[in-house]
């Protein structure tokens, strides 16, 4: 794991519109100030990356119709990837997660999650992915025709997987055994919700789930005992009805679970929550300082959005009294899609 002193951020971008690929950046130690370093550019759209816990190694989707992963070294200054990229046996994939030996997909276009194995030295095996299709549908057209896995990750307990689908208007929870993913229970939100991506407490014991369709966050109690989800209460992520177009794309919880933050594409927006037991409180929104902000991430107390349609990731301190962030500077990357800190 890198020391205080040598962070990096990891930024993918849409090499289709113009981007590097996959871009680092050194992470300045009192600052939080991004500046680009070097980069990768040899997988199409790398839209969403994830760090190996030991931060060796850096894991990246191809949102290709085809649809695949890759794997790279990430201990010197520029990542050097293992191997050709490997299939995930599903379309576009969106976002990806680590859990109990794979590496998991969640693949927008076809609406499946895949999983793929991971080897001792962090390369993916070339074996055919274990796939789960998703079924269902919602009252939005054209975005809920049919199953859209936008997100899947491991839950804080290790023991599930979960899959938020933006189609279906549902979570997925799923067990891997053996290298086989298996449905274990599937959760209803509120029809025509659209939710993308999901976010846990620290405490382990509930989720907030982004909603892109209606721009929401939906409170839920999570029990990692039998793998349920159940929701409570759902809060709009702006102070009014929208100006125009509203997107949510992104959440992050403060790592004292005092708050919640998210981005809201269109409005142009972060939004900050308190968390009030199994309620939210909007406390403000602030400019992304940029357009179309894609992805959202918390480290040490700041906050990065990466701003698509700008071309650039932003910076902010959230401040520790009234979690509202404050703006202090950004880089230009363009066409940037996900940022994560390691």
């Amino acid at each position: 794991m890198a020391d205080r002193g040598s962070r990096r951020a990891f930024i993918g971008s849409f090499t289709a519109a113009g981007g590097a690929g996959i871009v680092v950046a050194a992470v300045d130690p009192d600052s939080g100030a991004l500046a680009v370093v070097g980069g990768v550019d040899d997988l199409p759209d790398p839209s969403y990356l994830a760090l190996a816990p030991d931060g060796g190694t850096l894991y990246a989707v191809s949102e290709t119709t085809e649809g695949a992963a890759a794997a790279y070294r990430v201990n010197g200054g520029r990542p050097e990837r293992i191997g050709p990229p490997t299939p995930v046996a599903g379309r576009g994939p969106t976002h990806l997660g680590l859990h109990a030996g794979h590496l998991l997909t969640a693949n927008y276009g076809s609406g499946s999650v895949s999983a793929v194995p991971v080897r001792p030295d962090g390369s993916l095996a070339a074996a055919t992915s274990s796939v789960l299709a998703h079924t269902g549908s919602g009252p939005h057209t054209p975005q809920q025709q049919g199953p859209h896995a936008h997100q899947v990750q491991a839950d804080p307990s290790g023991r599930w997987a979960v899959s938020v689908d933006l189609g279906t208007d549902s979570v997925r929870v799923c067990t891997l055994t053996e290298g086989r993913l298996e449905l274990h229970g599937e959760y209803a939100l509120r029809p025509g919700s659209g939710p993308r991506h999901l976010a846990f407490h620290p405490d382990g014991t509930h989720a907030y789930v982004l909603n892109e369709l209606t721009p929401t966050v939906t409170v839920c109690r999570w029990d990692a005992v039998d793998g349920s989800l159940k929701p409570l209460t759902e809060t709009p992520v702006l102070p009014g009805a929208p100006a125009g177009d509203a997107y949510p794309s992104a959440l992050a919880v403060s790592p004292d679970g005092r708050f919640l933050w998210t981005a809201t594409r269109g409005e142009d927006v972060l939004s900050a929550f308190s968390v009030e037991g199994e309620a939210l409180r909007l406390l403000g929104t602030v400019s992304c300082r940029g357009h179309w902000p894609r992805d959202l991430t918390e480290s040490g107390g700041r906050l990065y959005v990466a701003n698509e349609r700008s071309g650039d990731v932003a910076w902010f301190t959230a401040d520790p009294a009234s979690g509202l962030p404050r703006y202090g500077g950004s880089v230009e990357v363009t066409a940037a899609s996900c940022v994560i800190i390691g």
